[in-house]
């Protein structure tokens, strides 16, 4: 059996809040001052995990798990006013600039209309005062770099249409052709290389405050690559594309009871064949820098490893799928000895087979445990929390669920009848502090609360509706939202359970 560090083992609790859901005044969450603040509102609340979701460059929808690059950073994190006190941008560059009219909602369009326009001014005074620093960077990032600075490039020059839709000659990567456009493009390619060092620059950072804050960082990693991604560009051989590079079979879920058709994903699935003919390097190496960013990793869509679900690309609707084997254990056992101190959460939610359950044993990987999947009448559901074993990862919802005010809003009355009696739920204490009151109870080692239920929001606060696109991905939360009185209620709480 696998193991992981102790750190998931003891008892301890965190909140899951994404960086672009951090207020500031330019549009979107940053890398700057509200991230820092974040952190010290976890320290003073006797938190010590801060999970996030993929913060990766985004492309189709909006949604981080559709992104450019799985090993890239998203742009319209990097902090303006950090790089105006490094002197690369002057103020009246960019607070005169409107960046929506919601604080608490993101304008993605208008983030990418202004954006970049703002960050190549950036480009403009630190690539030549900064080359040495990046000359280390490129160098320490090679195994990615190149290729993702080329594909931004090219994605500018084509107006941003899919890869799939460029010139056959450079869309199949054929070397004169790319040769001949890094040279055409070297302005836009530096530009992208330039954007990548001053993200993993803040990021670094951060990372070393919430360090020093007893935090830890648990990240996102996506199962799935982009379709329009760097990933499947550079590397269209271990995904099922066919001569032109266009998907064979594309991923997601088969119909169940809570979608008649099913989750159409839309991304390429793995040649796991191919993978393995080649030790698994590609994961290896996504794995590894992942590591390298994060403290912890929750692997998204952890049944897909046992067995993954492929949908003829064309089809409109995810009903004419078939389950085939994933890598199983072998990938694991790679994975393990590779980054053997990396500490993993399995992503096990769905319909759970013998087989994944078999592999989740196999791995000893924590899974996750997700309150409001259990709250049904006479169900006696795996997650409730009578039944939540320690090892687990216990959420009350995650960033696919409806915020707990939501769920009380609009779930049926007797599973909300059902939720108010098992957990003795009233407006006094306020339901969303009844349910975190009850998972803070529960043997978990690890509890993860979503800052929207911290908040006692509706779903108008909900981060994403699975299977819609639009609307989604843009909640962020009040700049006066982390009061001294909310950490000291949650500090009390969560050392009433015993998770200081």
């Amino acid at each position: 059996m696998l193991s992981v560090k102790k750190s998931l083992n003891c008892r301890q609790s965190g909140i899951l809040l994404p960086i672009s859901a951090l207020p500031s005044p330019w549009g979107i969450g940053t890398l700057g001052k509200a991230a820092y603040a974040f952190a010290d509102f976890l320290a003073q609340s006797g938190q010590r995990f801060w999970q996030v979701l993929p913060v990766g460059p985004i492309s189709y929808g909006d949604s981080p798990y559709q992104s450019f690059s799985s090993y890239a950073g998203n742009p319209y994190l990097i902090d303006l006013d950090l790089l105006a006190m490094d002197g690369l941008l002057l103020p009246q560059e960019y607070q005169p600039l409107s960046w929506g009219d919601d604080p608490c909602r993101i304008d993605y369009a208008q983030l990418f209309n202004q954006r970049f326009v703002v960050l190549q001014k950036a480009y403009d005074r630190g690539w030549e005062r900064d080359r040495e620093a990046v000359a280390v960077f490129i160098r320490e990032q090679a195994g990615w770099l190149p290729d993702y600075a080329l594909f931004m490039a090219l994605k500018r020059h084509f107006s941003f249409v899919p890869y799939t839709e460029w010139p056959i000659e450079i869309r199949l990567r054929r070397p004169d052709a790319v040769a001949a456009y890094r040279q055409k493009l070297a302005k836009d390619i530096h530009f992208f290389i330039y954007l990548q060092f001053l993200f993993f620059r803040q990021w670094d950072m951060l990372r070393a405050y919430v360090h020093q804050n007893g935090i830890q960082l648990i990240g996102d990693l996506p199962i799935y690559a982009a379709g329009d991604s760097a990933d499947t560009w550079a590397d269209p051989e271990i995904f099922w594309l066919d001569a032109d590079c266009r998907p064979v079979r594309v991923a997601g879920c088969p119909p169940d009871a809570f979608s008649e058709n099913g989750q159409l994903w839309g991304n390429p699935v793995y040649r796991w064949d191919v993978l393995k003919e080649r030790g698994y390097d590609w994961w290896l190496r996504r794995v590894a820098a992942a590591g390298k960013r994060y403290d912890i990793l929750r692997l998204d869509h952890f049944r897909g490893f046992e067995s993954f679900y492929a949908i003829p690309a064309g089809d409109t609707t995810a009903k004419n799928g078939v389950w085939l084997p994933g890598p199983g254990i072998e990938l694991f056992r790679l994975i393990r000895k590779q980054e053997p101190n990396l500490q993993i959460i399995a992503e096990d939610l769905g319909f759970l087979t013998p087989g994944v359950r078999r592999l989740l044993r196999q791995t000893g990987y924590p899974g996750m445990k997700v309150l409001l999947f259990g709250l049904y009448p006479d169900s006696d559901s795996s997650y409730l929390p009578h039944h939540i074993d320690p090892k687990s990862v216990a959420y009350i919802g995650t960033h696919d669920n409806d915020t707990v005010l939501g769920w009380i809003q609009q779930a049926p009355l007797e599973n909300v009848c059902f939720a108010r009696a098992y957990m003795h739920l009233t407006q006094e204490e306020g339901y969303h502090w009844g349910m975190i009151r009850t998972l803070l109870s529960t043997r978990a080692n690890t509890v993860i609360l979503q800052m929207q239920d911290l908040l006692g929001l509706d779903n108008t606060a909900r981060m994403n509706l699975p299977s819609t696109v639009g609307g989604n991905w843009v909640w962020r939360m009040p700049a006066d939202a982390c009061t001294q009185s909310l950490a000291e209620h949650l500090y009390q709480m969560t050392r009433l359970y015993g998770r200081i």
